[in-house]
């Protein structure tokens, strides 16, 4: 059963784990066309299965991997996937969104999607390749590590000839650590709300994805120009010949000169120690070999060596080597500067860790350094933390509290659930540094204006896959969509639509899906899409499509049990630091959101969507729907 559409292999599979069953159903050709694929397309579905009572960690929660148009075709950097359920992490809609060959591999294999629902009574895995799908006892991999478990799983399905690739969850998962994550490849991660505990609550070890099949494409001569010309800008491009070079870690030499890196849990943007070792070139000086997603020639992986920490042999390292994945600019950040550190091989290891264990690294970090900041601030002593002392600086601690929190040991245990519990645990809960209950990302809207309006509205919360404005406001423009330089600090009309049109642009790119570091500029990524699904659409298109899953979403929360009073900041963003980039900024948070609600058409009372704005984006009957 196949929907017939260019750009989609037109089967979602459809697995009952209670049941023990599988079978293939034909795409929604209406959502597609509406929702596009990624995040947005599984959010679609998501409405389908869940209301304000379906438990996140229950067998009635669906967990949905879903790829867009653009992915396992020679679109450069779509090698990702989205995963989506509801959230054990904030109770609303989660999305992570992965990259490296597994979402490929799923399209190859013959499908769009997978929609998991039920529990297994014991731990299974799941095999899709060349079509056909089926379950296979997990009970002996319960247990193993991400890298482990991927070779085993290969070793079992592998078929002559065939590339297969495995998504999984490590002891985190298993655990239900509610920011456990979904793993595959070289250290990749869909990483954040907590999926990864999903997936441990049904049981469902891992899904092994291979084939051979091709991207049905409308017109493959178009498509082959708007390659050729997208391959072009991309290898000229300066943002993605830098990020060739040094990898994702260079935002932190760029972002230190605006107090975009947030030290010591977002108390400070300045420290010379730190600033001095993590960096680009710091990382450079452990570099092994860069790693890329599929068809990426931007290849940002890094794989690299540690000379002052031991690791285990496991399938990562090859040998007694001590090599781990190279961390991204968030794993720094998260176990250095975060924590006070200029220790760049100590957050390598810890970002290592949470590869192994199936780990969130930015609410992982995030939760540790809370625990830092509570304990140099007098809150806490090293009593409440198992006799752990935590001084600014010391990342031992923290690595120590990576493993406890993944197999939920002693302190590990509260961690496991989140900054938001610990925060409440300790009597402090507008400490944690939150919103919507999930842990920000580490990039500080006192420094660029417009990103304290995505961390606020996006619908999983402190979200930089939501929008990224630093980066639009550090040069990445897109004029053809309106995205042009600001100043960092605007706080008038026309920033707040800029804002707004940044999140919709991620919105769309995160449903076709499209890597946010792939510049391959607007022109290109209207001619691709055209070619490979035959939409007619413009750059006001592209702008509409994101726009109707940003509030698709937002209905699907609201539905979920929001409110506008989660439209907020947590106190430490509206706090001054003086020193340091931030210049001593603190958004007029209120007034640009009440300015934000009107350019979008939100109700300033309730927050919803008015009716003249769900009518526009063809949305009012399914928001009726919701309401009955």
């Amino acid at each position: 059963m196949t929907t017939t559409l260019p750009g989609y292999l037109g089967r979602i599979l459809r697995v009952d784990l209670t049941a023990g069953r599988v079978w293939d159903e034909p795409l929604n050709a209406g959502y597609a066309r509406q929702f596009v694929g990624g995040s947005g397309l599984g959010a679609r579905y998501l409405a389908d299965y869940i209301t304000g009572d379906t438990d996140p960690l229950g067998p009635d929660n669906p967990l949905i991997f879903m790829t867009g148009p653009f992915v396992g075709t020679q679109v450069p950097a779509a090698g990702r996937y989205s995963v989506v359920s509801r959230s054990p992490a904030t109770r609303m809609t989660g999305e992570a969104n992965g990259g490296g060959h597994w979402g490929p591999a799923l399209r190859h294999a013959g499908y769009d999607g997978i929609i998991v629902t039920g529990q297994a009574a014991q731990p299974v895995y799941l095999s899709v390749l060349n079509g056909e799908a089926a379950l296979h006892d997990a009970a002996h991999l319960w247990g193993l590590n991400h890298y482990d478990t991927q070779d085993r799983v290969k070793e079992a399905v592998a078929r002559d000839r065939l590339r297969i690739h495995v998504a999984t969850i490590g002891v985190a998962g298993e655990n239900l650590v509610k920011y456990a994550a979904v793993m595959n490849d070289h250290g990749r991660a869909a990483a954040r709300t907590g999926l990864g505990a999903v997936m441990g609550s049904k049981r469902l070890k891992a899904i092994a994805c291979g084939g051979k099949a091709g991207v049905p494409l409308a017109d493959p001569d178009a498509f082959k120009e708007s390659l050729r010309a997208a391959m072009r800008f991309v290898v000229d491009d300066l943002f993605a010949v830098s990020l060739r070079m040094t990898g994702t870690i260079m935002g932190a030499d760029i972002g230190y000169m605006y107090g975009d890196v947030p030290l010591n849990y977002f108390t400070a943007s300045s420290n010379e120690a730190i600033e001095d070792t993590i960096n680009a070139s710091g990382l450079m000086d452990l570099l092994d070999r860069h790693v890329p997603c599929f068809r990426c020639p931007i290849a940002c992986g890094r794989e690299i060596h540690l000379d002052n920490y031991p690791v285990a042999r496991s399938a990562v390292t090859g040998s007694d080597h001590p090599r781990v994945d190279g961390p991204e600019y968030e794993t720094a950040i998260g176990f250095s500067a975060l924590v006070g550190s200029s220790d760049l091989e100590a957050a390598a290891l810890a970002g290592h860790l949470c590869n192994l264990h199936g780990l969130d690294t930015i609410s992982c970090a995030s939760t540790i350094g809370l625990c830092y900041y509570l304990y140099n601030e007098g809150i806490i002593a090293a009593d409440d933390v198992d006799g752990l002392a935590l001084p600014w600086g010391d990342p031992q601690p923290m690595l120590q509290l990576v493993e406890m929190i993944a197999h939920r040991q002693g302190i590990g245990d509260l961690l496991a659930e989140g900054a938001d519990a610990t925060a409440q645990h300790f009597g402090v809960p507008d400490l944690a540094v939150t919103v919507k209950g999930l842990e920000s990302a580490f990039h500080d809207p006192r420094a660029f204006s417009g990103q304290a309006l995505v961390y606020a509205t996006a619908s999983r919360g402190a979200d930089h896959m939501a929008g990224d404005y630093y980066e639009l406001i550090r040069g990445r423009e897109v004029p053809e969509l309106g995205l042009e330089l600001l100043e960092r600090h605007a706080e008038d009309r026309h920033m707040v639509e800029t804002a707004a049109r940044l999140m919709d642009f991620r919105s769309f790119t995160n449903a076709a899906i499209i890597c946010h570091f792939e510049d391959v500029s607007a022109e290109n990524l209207l001619g691709m899409l055209g070619a490979i699904t035959g939409w007619d659409v413009g750059y006001d298109d592209i702008l509409l499509l994101g726009e109707r899953i940003t509030n698709f979403k937002r209905l699907l929360n609201f539905r979920l049990g929001a409110t506008r009073a989660d439209d907020r900041l947590p106190k430490m963003f509206l706090q001054q630091i003086e020193a340091g980039g931030t210049e001593g900024y603190v958004p007029d948070f209120e007034a640009l959101l009440a300015m934000l609600y009107d350019v979008r058409g939100w109700d300033p009372v309730t927050g919803l969507p008015r009716a003249d704005k769900l009518e526009s984006l063809g949305l009012l009957e399914l928001a009726g729907s919701f309401a009955s």
